[in-house]
Formats: C-alpha cells, structure tokens, sequence
C-alpha cells in the first residue's frame, strides 16, 4: 500500500503490473525519440561543418578575386526581393 496526500492507497490486483509495463511503453518511446534527436544533431553539426567549409572557401575566392557570382541567379534574387518588399 502506498501514501498519497495523507491517505492511504490501495493497491488492487495486477495493478502494480499495469504500472510496469506502461513504464516499459514510455521509456521505449522516450529512448526512440532521443536517439531521433541525437541523429538530428548529428546530422545538424555535419551540415554545420560543410557549411563553415563552404563559406571559407567562398571566402578564399573573394580574397583572390576568384569569386565570380551567376549574374543570372543575382539578378533573380533581386527582383523576387523587390516584388515581395
């Protein structure tokens, strides 16, 4: 029998049961939705990283006065920009 608030609980049978297994349902599901996350955030920091590479070499290009743009795909981008603003 447990206490709860002052009071006095009693257990019926194949109640203590029930507990265990609901218990065993939520940390599966909460297991399953952690290992979600942290491939997530995996995945997050692989892009990350690619990114940071991506943006130093972009970087690299405009130092050396390598980097030439799509003028195309600037000039879109700009008008889309301006239509919408």
């Amino acid at each position: 029998m447990g206490q709860i608030g002052g009071l006095n609980k009693i257990n019926r049978p194949g109640e203590e049961l029930k507990s265990a297994k609901t218990e065993g349902k939520e940390a599966t599901s909460f297991s399953s939705a952690l290992q979600g996350a942290t491939s997530a955030q995996a995945a997050g920091k692989t892009e990350d990283a690619e990114r940071a590479t991506r943006v130093q070499e972009l970087k690299a290009q405009v130092a050396s006065g390598q980097y030439e743009p799509d003028l195309n795909k600037v000039a879109s981008s700009l008008l889309k920009f301006l239509v919408e603003g």
